[in-house]
């Protein structure tokens, strides 16, 4: 028997991988956040700099404040921080002194546990945002074991990086990071006894999407395997390209004979409360995933193929998208394997599509894949093939960029937007429009509490607002009738 541990990810990944990282506001997460501190989560996957920024542009709120009430809503259970090391919010590589900032503000404002998620596998990278964060006072540093599907991606490959992993003084956990939801349960038989002999007692957790249906059949055989911890989401935040559901994986795992320490009346009320906000905000559910063979091959996620095919629609050339698939696994290898996480599969099916339509391939490249062969996102797994490269990198706009300024050190930003700013206020200033910002902090303090239950009646006097004034308003069901009605029109009567 094995004791297993959950790390919940339904505040970041599931809200990202199904609600387009939109769903979730501060009043969302602070009204059911006491209750996940008792649940008896080893941690929350709670945000990433994506998150961070969404929060500004799209609800206005104040990501470092959403932290701070959060953290004092429940002290008891780490909040984890997931991010590259070489960029925050924006797509744009930080200074080394930029990034350290970041972490040091995110440590005083809550967060202790971070994973260090480097999609090229450049142990450098890796070890060098390790150790940022360790000097910031992280408590817990877990880095990614990327897993994908490639020529050189064997179980060899990730046995060597695991032992890399373990030897950095800096790095305390490691974890299986599975985006795309590829991890077979006959591939983790070999997988993971091949890592875990690496680790040498280094513990490792698994982190499996539900993309293709096969992560909840793989994460009962993982604790028999040498995976302590469990990464899963609750309600209507689980499954479809979301992670396994916790109830239902942590029934399954207790069927093969483990130990789930955690508060079952709890966890359901959790997972509840995910399924009556979902139904108050009109969010989708996640659904258990089909198998799709074809997956393994491209491994293009639903929202990348989509824009893909409207792309072609839009230009009458919806009969070639068999040709463009077919390219992408092509410049996939070509460009060395990136793994298919952001922005790596916007690049490689733009990259594909351009080389389809244009009946010249590399004929044109955007500026992020040209960076990308500068190496502006890390060394890649692999070499860039050597005439690919040299055809991208040839032309006059690869030198422009690379010719590109160093970014700003932390005092070039205070010169730049006021030496009298808190870091926090800089750090958004320095990668998100002015504009937004302002209306962030013109917003205020977001509210304490939600209710799902209010949401229709707080959506109809939103919207009665809006409209120019009325006589009368009724409201009525088969057992209840109100009708109001304007000064002058008579008095207000139900029944």
């Amino acid at each position: 028997m094995t004791r297993i541990q959950l790390v919940d990810v339904s505040l970041r990944d599931g809200n990202q991988s199904l609600w387009g990282a939109v769903g979730l506001k501060t009043p969302h997460v602070l009204q059911i956040a006491p209750v996940m501190d008792r649940v008896g989560f080893r941690a929350l996957d709670f945000t990433s700099s994506t998150h961070m920024g969404v929060s500004v542009r799209t609800h206005r709120e104040d990501p470092w404040e959403r932290i701070r009430r959060t953290h004092a809503a429940m002290p008891n259970t780490p909040l984890q921080f997931i991010g590259t090391g070489f960029r925050f919010i924006s797509w744009e590589r930080q200074h080394p002194d930029v990034m350290q900032l970041i972490y040091d503000r995110l440590v005083v404002n809550g967060l202790s546990r971070f994973v260090v998620l480097d999609p090229m596998h450049d142990m450098d990278a890796v070890r060098a945002t390790a150790a940022a964060i360790r000097k910031a006072g992280g408590s817990e540093i877990i880095a990614a074991l990327t897993y994908t599907v490639s020529e050189v991606h064997d179980d060899a490959f990730y046995a060597r990086l695991a032992a890399e992993m373990t030897a950095c003084p800096d790095i305390d956990r490691v974890y299986i990071k599975d985006p795309a939801g590829l991890l077979t349960p006959d591939r983790a038989r070999t997988l993971i006894p091949g890592i875990t002999a690496a680790l040498d007692g280094t513990p490792l957790e698994l982190h499996s999407h539900c993309t293709l249906g096969l992560s909840p059949l793989t994460y009962p055989a993982a604790p028999a395997l040498g995976v302590e911890v469990l990464q899963v989401a609750c309600g209507a935040l689980s499954n479809g390209t979301s992670l396994p559901d916790a109830e239902r994986t942590v029934a399954n795992v207790r069927e093969h004979g483990h130990e789930v320490e955690v508060d079952d009346r709890l966890l359901a009320v959790v997972a509840e409360y995910f399924r009556r906000l979902a139904r108050a905000e009109s969010l989708p559910f996640g659904t258990p995933q089909e198998y799709d063979a074809s997956f393994l091959r491209h491994q293009v996620a639903g929202g990348v193929m989509t824009t893909m095919r409207r792309q072609l629609a839009e230009l009458g050339l919806e009969h070639r998208f068999g040709d463009v698939m077919e390219e992408v696994g092509v410049v996939r290898a070509e460009l060395g394997y990136p793994i298919m996480v952001t922005p790596f599969p916007q690049m490689v099916c733009s990259q594909a599509l351009y080389n389809v339509i244009d009946g010249e391939r590399y004929r044109n490249v955007s500026d992020q894949v040209i960076r990308y062969v500068l190496g502006s996102f890390g060394r890649p797994t692999v070499p860039v093939d050597p005439d690919v490269r040299d055809r991208i990198l040839g032309r006059r706009r690869a030198q422009e960029l690379a010719e590109e300024p160093s970014p700003p050190t932390p005092e070039e930003l205070r010169a730049r937007f006021g030496r009298h700013l808190p870091d926090e206020e800089l750090l958004l200033r320095a990668t998100m429009p002015a504009e937004q910002v302002h209306a962030m902090l013109a917003a205020g303090p977001s509210p304490a509490s939600y209710n799902p239950e209010r949401q229709p009646i707080d959506r109809l006097l939103r919207e009665l607002a809006d409209r120019p004034p009325i006589a009368e308003l009724s409201v009525g069901s088969d057992e209840f009738a109100l009708t109001v009605r304007s000064r002058g029109q008579g008095a207000p009567h139900g029944g």
